[in-house]
């Protein structure tokens, strides 16, 4: 599959329904970053009237996700990837839209090649800042990512 954004968000209405449903699409993605968009709305709410952690959670995954599946598919090579630890922050309720954004790509495509030269499993840790309308951070997510190429 080529990795755009439309491709990706029919993958997810059909892949990923949850994902699909909360109204999180994918926005943009070049070769060194993607960008995820979700909108507070009733199903991703929480009782504070502000988007439910999860969700927003849910959105920062797929921005550094995108760039892996991505950097993989160029390899040409069967790379396992698995998010083995994940960090967050919350500084301002989530409301409106919010959009996701990693920055990863170079250090996802040079962990894939040191795992093609050493055979051994690279461990990549991408961060995605969720940002509202005003250009306010409202949550950091980290994620760690194992990527071992088979």
């Amino acid at each position: 599959m080529i990795i755009t954004p439309t491709r990706i968000n029919l993958f997810m209405l059909f892949n990923l329904p949850l994902a699909y449903i909360s109204g999180m699409r994918v926005k943009s993605i070049t070769e060194t970053t993607a960008v995820v968009r979700i909108k507070y709305q009733w199903l991703n709410q929480n009782p504070f009237k502000s988007m439910f952690w999860a969700a927003q959670g849910m959105a920062a995954e797929m921005s550094t996700g995108v760039l892996v599946m991505q950097e993989i598919k160029k390899s040409n090579r069967t790379v396992s990837m698995l998010v083995t630890h994940q960090e967050s922050a919350f500084f301002k309720k989530a409301i409106g839209t919010i959009l996701f954004t990693c920055s990863g790509g170079i250090q996802i495509k040079e962990a894939i090649q040191k795992s093609i030269e050493t055979n051994e499993g690279q461990i990549v840790r991408l961060t995605s800042d969720g940002v509202n309308a005003a250009g306010v951070i409202v949550s950091s997510f980290q994620f760690e990512w194992s990527l071992k190429v088979k």
